[in-house]
């Protein structure tokens, strides 16, 4: 099995050739937003989102300057709703360094945002393919509504399996859903092909959300994030919705009457996590990750083998076993 690394640097050419797509579009003529941009841009992430889509390129035959564009595009549309969600957040710190809304203020970071976004588009254009811009806000619009619907199902105390499952398929899997999709649009490759590439991006992103609900159940040494960050904004994830099922356990109706306090304490929350964890919530959680990975598996069957698709699996089998 290939690790991330390896395909980093199999397609490091490509994601080079993006980075500096993506620096020169953002630059203007306003000294204020190059600093935040350039200081914004020398810590990146492991751009797994511009991977998938310089895949799904690979796999229809070759990365060329159309498919980089749209990378592009989809890599600045997520780094616009990271900025945006650490301002809702109220973060202070991504990738190790400084937020934005931290460093300079809330306002300055939704204009920033606000920004990437614009630049985005403009990559994307650069693609020149009208079903690529279509496919990025149509996407757009999926997050959002996504978000909005976590924020409907947190005040409404919702811990229901079927809902947070369509949340995520929303707000996480429809981005993976567009990588691969442009990709393959930029080559103008066969509709079938795409939906089916479409198909296991929605399972792969469905699960890359699922392993970070987990790192909500442990403390992360690295960054100093606590344990229970999505319950106190009201987020109850699949370890958790699992747990609430187990009518059984002594614990459960004493926690399921915690879950309907407007707001928690630390102690509340502590709570909550360890009967998650005792109640075997992470563990169907991981059992719940290995299917989809079965499905997913399936579903890349059906298309012939290339070395492109043996890099979609290694991918899937990273973000399970990834610790942060």
């Amino acid at each position: 099995m290939t690790n991330l690394s390896q395909i980093q640097a199999a397609l490091g050419p490509y994601l080079d050739q993006m980075n500096r797509l993506i620096a020169d579009t953002l630059h203007c003529d306003t000294p204020l937003m190059n600093n935040i941009v350039a200081s914004y841009l020398q810590v990146k992430g492991k751009q797994l989102r511009p991977i998938m889509a310089m895949l799904s390129g690979l796999y229809f035959g070759q990365v060329n300057d159309r498919v980089v564009a749209a990378a592009a595009a989809v890599e600045m549309l997520h780094n616009a709703s990271l900025i945006h969600d650490d301002v809702i957040d109220e973060a202070q710190q991504r990738r190790g360094q400084d937020t934005i809304n931290h460093t300079w203020s809330n306002h300055v970071a939704v204009l920033v945002g606000d920004y990437f976004v614009t630049t985005a588009l403009r990559c994307a254009v650069m693609a020149r393919d009208s079903r690529i811009l279509e496919e990025l806000a149509k996407m757009g619009g999926s997050l959002s509504l996504g978000e909005i619907a976590q924020v409907d199902n947190a005040r409404r105390h919702n811990v229901d399996e079927a809902t947070y499952m369509g949340i995520i398929g929303r707000k996480t899997a429809a981005l993976f859903e567009s990588c691969v999709a442009v990709g393959g649009l930029a080559l103008d490759a066969p509709l079938d092909q795409i939906e089916t590439l479409r198909r296991f991006a929605q399972l792969l992103g469905i699960c890359f959300q699922m392993k970070d609900d987990t790192f909500d159940y442990y403390h992360d040494d690295v960054v100093g994030k606590p344990t229970g960050n999505d319950l106190r904004e009201g987020k109850v994830t699949l370890p958790l919705i699992y747990a609430m099922r187990q009518t059984s356990h002594p614990d459960q109706p004493a926690m399921a009457q915690l879950l309907q306090q407007a707001t928690l304490s630390t102690e509340q929350i502590e709570q909550l996590v360890d009967f998650a964890k005792r109640a075997g919530g992470i563990d169907y959680t991981y059992d719940t990750m290995k299917r989809l990975q079965r499905e997913a598996d399936d579903v890349l069957d059906t298309l012939p083998h290339s070395q492109a698709i043996d890099w979609m699996r290694d991918i899937f089998s990273y973000i399970i076993a990834r610790d942060r």
